[in-house]
């Protein structure tokens, strides 16, 4: 069988990764790729926007499953458009994967599913917005840019002059582009956030083990947001209980709402949650396998990815077993380029990535990163790497996931350095 992953990031690269190990899978292609993916698959120079040259490529190579992995092209309509064509694709149609594109239309399904989530109310006006703050009681806010952001468009607020500049910079400044013509205020709830991804082919749940991703951009959860700077896997703040819970309370209703909805949600469901103290309460849903929270949960997953992927579009998740797991926890390291989240340059060498591959229980994978015309691997995105690491406990997997950071360089690279503290903290206690 022959397999097209869509994308060019980290999630891809693991993805691709896992698909190559299937029995059933003899050749994986990615389109367009980075300089890792290159090693596990084939890169195909084709944009992730080009649906007809994806399309094209996929009859003439006879492709059997593609996976699109970013968030872009699922909302753009590209399962759609393969389904069109006859081809297999793996992930929501258009229609359900509003739960990522729109945070409005995502707010509404969960309101009418009486799903546990923040307080809110939508804006397309910045004037109105600016009454809103102003008139509320309190002084914690988060407003959210409507559409796709890649993981920036939500800033947390702790004072009214810090939600009415987040307006500014979102409904007036259109730092996010068209993303922001609509928005949300929401109220800032407290706790930590913990990420629950399950597959569906919208009539069995298939729920994976919890994660933690780690979206501030600098250690102690300080400075901006960012698409993620790190995640382990399994994350103890979501007790099998709560698990079970946000199965029953979360998972289930957001199904049988978007069936109702004729929106019928086939692919990856992901909850971003805040575990408050009065429970778990849903802060938003992505469409999608998150990235980097993709990575540990994919070196752990023993069971066969592309027969699951399969059975989602063919709706019979339910005939297979359950879902297998490496018992060893997992952790991500993200590296970065300086001035991420903001500006940064691309283009230097990277170094030691031999060396650290070479590691025991070690896996680079690469986001953003490319191959020059000499086949030196080189930047190319605000987050460049994702090392991920297995132990035999959470501590001895970061221990080994920064031992392989520390062979790896190139000119500004930064990473956070406390990944996974909040869960060897909690162990030891």
């Amino acid at each position: 069988m022959k397999v097209l992953v869509i994308g060019s990031g980290g999630r891809e690269h693991a993805l691709a990764w896992k698909l190559s190990k299937s029995a059933k899978v003899d050749k994986v292609y990615v389109a367009p790729g980075n300089a890792g993916t290159a090693l596990d698959a084939e890169n195909v120079p084709i944009s992730e926007k080009d649906f007809p040259a994806l399309i094209s490529f996929a009859r003439e190579h006879e492709i059997d499953l593609t996976v699109v992995g970013p968030e872009a092209p699922l909302t753009a309509g590209l399962v759609d458009a393969f389904e069109e064509a006859g081809l297999r694709a793996f992930g929501p149609n258009k229609a359900a994967a509003r739960m990522e594109g729109s945070k409005v239309f995502c707010k509404s399904v969960l309101i009418e599913a009486n799903v546990p989530t923040a307080r809110s109310r939508s804006f397309d006006d910045s004037s109105e917005a600016t009454e809103y703050i102003l008139a509320s009681d309190s002084n914690d806010f988060v407003v959210k840019a409507d559409g796709l952001a890649a993981g920036k468009g939500v800033v947390v607020c702790s004072s009214k002059e810090e939600a009415l500049a987040a307006v500014k910079l979102i409904a007036d400044d259109r730092a996010f582009g068209a993303a922001g013509a609509r928005f949300l205020i929401e109220e800032r709830l407290k706790g930590q956030e913990a990420s629950v991804l399950a597959i569906t082919d919208g009539q069995t749940i298939m729920t994976l083990q919890p994660a933690q991703d780690h979206k501030a951009a600098y250690d102690g959860d300080q400075g901006p947001n960012t698409g993620g700077m790190g995640a382990y896997c399994p994350a103890s703040l979501v007790t099998d209980e709560k698990l079970h819970w946000i199965e029953e309370r979360v998972l289930v209703p957001t199904v049988i709402t978007l069936n109702r909805m004729n929106s019928t949600f086939k692919g990856v469901l992901y909850a971003g949650l805040m575990m408050t103290q009065a429970g778990p309460r849903v802060l938003e849903y992505n469409a999608r396998f998150g990235d980097p929270e993709c990575q540990p949960l994919l070196s752990r997953l023993q069971s066969d990815l592309y027969e699951v992927m399969q059975a989602t579009i063919d709706q019979r998740l339910a005939t297979l077993e359950p879902l297998k797991w490496d018992p060893r926890p997992a952790v991500c390291v993200v590296m970065a380029s300086k001035g991420y989240p903001g500006s940064y340059e691309k283009g230097f060498e990277i170094f030691g990535l031999d060396e650290a591959s070479k590691l025991p229980d070690v896996k680079v994978f690469h986001a953003g990163t490319k191959l020059d015309e000499n086949g030196v691997v080189r930047t190319n995105g605000g987050r460049v790497l994702d090392v991920v690491a297995l132990g035999d406990t959470v501590a001895d997997a970061k221990r080994k996931a920064y031992e392989a950071v520390s062979k790896i360089s190139w000119e500004g690279a930064w990473t956070r350095s406390d990944i996974a503290d909040k869960e060897i903290k909690a162990n030891a206690q």
